[in-house]
C-alpha cells in the first residue's frame, strides 16, 4: 500500500513540515499530526466475534409527522453487556423516516437530553430555516444544559423541522448538526435513515419490502464496560476539540452495521436493495465482496442514476451514499458472502456477512433506463469559485480551535481559504438560478458535503471524474493532493446554508463556510 492509499483510508492528509507548528504538544503527537492520518481509538476490552449478531432491522416511521425524543437510552451492541446511547428516541441509529415526493413530512423533535443539539437532513433540499444551521440550538427541555451557549444563536426546547419533500427519491440520513459538537453527538448515537421514493422510482421493478436494506455504517471503540470511547477533550462540551492524537479523525476498532458489528443477515437466492450510508466521523470504505461477485449501483447520494453501472467495489466516504443492487442467485444456497473493506486492516477488514439460505421467486428486474438527469456543461457555469482546504497552523483561539488536556489552545484548525468557520461571514453569494462551478484544492483528503444543492462532478485534477462521482452528489471524496470541480444549479431556496467538510472532527474544528443564495 502506497502513501496515497494510506491517506485515503480515513480522509487523512499529507500537509509538509507540519511538525514545526506542534512544539506546543509531544513528540509522538506532532509525528502523527504532521502526518494527518486520523487517528485510531483502540477498544479497552476484547472485541465482539464477527458475524454472528443479526443485522438490525431499524423502526419505521412514516409521515405526514414523525415526533421525536432525543434522550438517553441503553442498547446492546456488545453482546451481553449495555451501552449508553444518546439518541433519537434513545436508540441508535435512529428510527428510519420514508416519505414520498410531494408529501410534505413534518419532523417533531423534542430535547430531553443535558446538551445542545442540532438536526440537519444531510441531502434535503429544505428552507434554510429548518435545514439544521449550526447554531440553531434546541435546548434541553429540562433547562439545563452541560455545553456552551453560542452568542446569536437561535435556541428553542421543541421545534418541528419541515420538510417539503419536492426531490427526487434517494437515501438521504439525519443526524446532529451542533456547532464544535458534531463529533460526539453523532458518535453517540444521533443518526438515523431518511428514505425518499417517488412514482417514476416505484414504477421500477427494483426489490422493495424486506429485500430493501438501509445499511448505516460507522466504526466505533468501547471502553471496558462496553461504552462509546471518544477522545473529547471536555466529555462535558464545556469546550470542543479531541485530544491532539485524533485532530485529523477519530477512527474505531469495530464496525457497526445499523448498530451491530459485523452482522450477519440471512438471505434466499433473489435480488436486494442495499443501500450504503456512511455515518462514520471519519472512516472510507471500498466495500468488495467475498468469494467474489459484483454489485450494480443504481443511485447516488441523490437519487437514481440514468443507467446501472456493474461495481467489482464500492467506495464510500464519511456522508457520502451509494444505492446497489446484489443479485444473490449468483451463490449457491449455503454460501456465506462477507461484504470486506479493503480500506481497512486488523479488525476493519470486513463489514457484514450474508448467508444464501434458500430459494425464493424473484420478479424483480433492473432496467436499463432507470431516470433523467439534467446535464449541466461547463460553458452553462456564469462563475468558477475557488475553494482551499487546509489545516492552518498557529491559529490561536475561536471557533473549533482545539485545546490541551491542560486546557490551552493547540495552536492549529482546519480551515476554508485559510478563513475558520465565522456565522457573519459568507464565502460565496451565488444568485437564485444561477448556475456555478466550485472548485474545491486540498492538501488533505476532505469529503465535502455542500447544502441543499445537488451537483454534477466535472473533473479530478483536470481529468475525469471518478466512477464512484455518477449521478447527483451532495457529498463529494477530494483526495489528498487533488483538485475537484462541481457544477450546481441554485433553484430551490434562497437563504443562508454551509458547506464543509464531512469528516466531523475537521469540521468541528471549523472547517465549514456560510453561503447565502439571493
Amino acid at each position: 500500500m502506497n502513501r496515497r492509499q494510506l491517506l485515503r483510508l480515513g480522509g487523512g492528509a499529507l500537509v509538509v513540515g507540519a511538525a514545526a507548528g506542534l512544539t506546543a504538544v509531544t513528540t509522538r503527537t506532532a509525528s502523527q499530526a504532521s502526518n494527518q492520518l486520523p487517528g485510531l481509538v483502540r477498544s479497552d476490552r476484547p472485541l465482539p466475534s464477527r458475524f454472528v449478531v443479526p443485522l438490525p432491522q431499524p423502526q419505521q416511521r412514516v409521515g405526514p409527522v414523525v415526533q421525536f425524543t432525543q434522550r438517553i437510552g441503553e442498547q446492546e451492541i456488545i453482546p451481553g453487556m449495555r451501552t449508553r446511547i444518546t439518541g433519537f428516541d434513545g436508540v441508535f441509529p435512529g428510527p428510519t423516516i420514508r416519505a414520498h415526493r410531494g408529501n410534505p413530512v413534518s419532523v417533531q423533535v423534542r430535547n430531553d437530553l443535558d446538551i445542545g443539539t442540532v438536526m440537519h437532513l444531510h441531502g434535503g433540499q429544505t428552507p434554510p430555516e429548518h435545514d439544521g444551521y449550526p447554531t440553531d440550538l434546541l435546548l434541553p427541555a429540562s433547562g439545563s444544559v452541560r455545553g456552551p451557549t453560542m452568542p446569536g444563536a437561535t435556541t428553542v426546547h421543541q421545534r418541528s423541522y419541515e420538510y417539503p419533500m419536492q426531490q427526487r427519491a434517494a437515501t438521504l440520513w439525519y443526524h446532529d448538526h451542533a456547532m464544535d459538537f458534531t463529533g460526539p453527538n453523532v458518535y453517540a448515537g444521533l443518526a438515523g435513515a431518511y428514505i425518499v421514493s417517488d412514482d417514476e422510482e416505484r414504477a421500477l421493478p427494483l426489490p422493495e419490502g424486506d429485500r430493501d436494506l438501509e445499511l448505516l455504517l460507522a466504526d466505533r471503540a468501547f471502553d471496558g464496560d462496553a461504552q462509546f470511547k471518544y477522545p473529547a477533550l471536555s466529555p462535558e462540551q464545556r469546550f470542543p476539540g479531541v485530544e491532539a492524537l485524533y485532530l485529523a479523525g477519530v477512527l474505531g476498532d469495530v464496525i457497526l452495521v445499523n448498530g451491530a458489528p459485523w452482522p450477519t443477515h440471512e438471505v434466499s437466492q433473489t435480488r436486494y436493495r442495499l443501500r450504503w450510508i456512511n455515518a462514520s466521523n471519519a472512516r472510507s470504505y471500498r466495500i468488495e465482496l467475498h468469494p467474489g461477485g459484483e454489485f450494480t449501483q443504481i443511485g447516488s447520494d441523490a437519487g437514481l442514476l440514468e443507467h446501472p453501472l456493474p461495481r467489482h467495489d464500492i467506495t464510500v466516504a464519511p456522508g457520502e451514499r451509494v444505492d446497489s443492487i446484489l443479485d444473490f442467485s449468483q451463490y449457491p444456497v449455503g454460501t456465506k458472502v462477507t461484504v470486506r473493506n479493503t480500506y481497512g486492516v486488523g479488525s476493519t477488514d470486513a463489514i457484514m456477512q450474508f448467508h444464501v439460505v434458500r430459494q425464493e421467486r424473484d420478479e424483480t428486474n433492473i432496467p436499463q433506463r432507470l431516470s433523467t438527469i439534467e446535464k449541466f456543461r461547463r460553458e452553462d457555469a456564469v462563475r468558477t469559485r475557488d475553494f482551499f482546504f487546509a489545516l492552518q497552523f498557529g491559529a490561536g483561539h475561536g471557533h473549533g480551535a482545539p485545546r490541551s488536556s491542560g486546557g490551552g489552545f493547540i495552536p492549529h484548525r482546519w480551515t476554508i481559504n485559510g478563513l475558520p468557520f465565522d456565522t457573519e461571514r459568507d464565502w460565496a453569494r451565488p444568485r437564485w438560478g444561477d448556475i456555478e462551478i466550485w472548485r474545491f484544492t486540498g492538501v488533505a483528503g476532505h469529503p465535502i458535503h455542500v447544502h441543499l444543492a445537488h451537483a454534477q462532478v466535472l473533473s479530478r485534477n483536470r481529468g475525469a471524474p471518478r466512477p464512484s462521482d455518477v449521478g447527483l452528489k451532495d457529498t463529494v471524496d477530494l483526495g489528498p493532493l487533488e483538485t475537484t470541480e462541481l457544477i450546481m444549479r441554485f433553484d430551490t431556496y434562497r437563504g443562508r446554508y454551509v458547506m464543509h467538510c464531512h469528516n466531523l472532527e475537521h469540521e468541528d474544528m471549523a472547517m465549514m463556510a456560510n453561503f447565502t443564495i439571493v
